[in-house]
């Protein structure tokens, strides 16, 4: 079973970005991350087979750039956590902007490398799940992941919230590889994964199917990323 990275991104390298490895279903190597540099040399040095980010990796269908204070704000997937009751900041919105530069940013850069890059979102995916989120306590959240059978770092006390955000990240991407993840939006301007329907509180279920009478979630496979070059290594969200 390949490894999947996790990445609760920070919008400013000055912030701490959580990063978590994840080799097969539950063995988790966490770490603390700051500068772009560092982010894309460690995720590298892991070859996953995917990198799952907690950032807004697209621009809403008809927005040309950040820096124009004009509509649209919102995507279809920042809909459909609205559908789902799950809070979200718009990525226009503030400090957002930031998060979404780097994320985006960031994003060519892994597919640069040959390794996809997708949108997650750990509140999202802890409420579908009935986890606390980390504004209930640091200490909470990881317990709650220890009896969902993740082990690694995460049995040891003091990681950062954001180290154990990009568990839920990693999680989500273990599910995607998988294709099992539930991915929300439309694939032209960004989709975001969440947690499997199968998994989550009954609550969502019956809210994502009140929604979609007629269509099915989608679960598409997951993308072809260019080869890796030979001879290499491989809140709502923070601001």
């Amino acid at each position: 079973m390949r490894r999947v990275v996790g990445l609760d991104l920070a919008g400013s390298p000055a912030r701490t970005t959580g990063g978590c490895r994840l080799d097969g279903p539950r063995k988790t190597t966490t770490r603390p991350l700051y500068d772009d540099e560092e982010i894309v040399s460690w995720t590298l040095e892991g070859e996953p087979e995917v990198v799952c980010i907690d950032a807004p990796l697209e621009l809403p269908r008809g927005r040309k750039s950040l820096d124009i204070p004009s509509p649209p704000h919102f995507r279809l997937c920042d809909l459909e956590l609205r559908r789902l009751g799950i809070p979200f900041f718009p990525i226009t919105l503030g400090p957002m902007r930031m998060l979404t530069a780097r994320g985006i940013r960031l994003k060519a850069r892994f597919e640069s490398e040959g390794i996809p890059a997708i949108e997650s979102y750990p509140g999202g995916a802890q409420d579908m799940l009935g986890i606390p989120r980390k504004n209930q306590g640091t200490e909470r959240l990881r317990r709650a992941l220890l009896r969902r059978g993740f082990r690694g770092d995460v049995e040891r006390g003091g990681l950062t919230h954001d180290e154990l955000d990009a568990v839920l990240c990693a999680w989500v991407g273990r599910w995607f590889v998988q294709g099992n993840a539930l991915a929300i939006g439309d694939a032209s301007e960004g989709r975001i994964y969440l947690p499997p329907l199968s998994e989550s509180l009954p609550e969502f279920r019956a809210r994502w199917e009140g929604a979609h009478q007629d269509e099915p979630a989608k679960v598409p496979a997951p993308p072809t990323a260019p080869s890796r070059v030979l001879g290499r290594s491989p809140s709502r969200r923070k601001v």
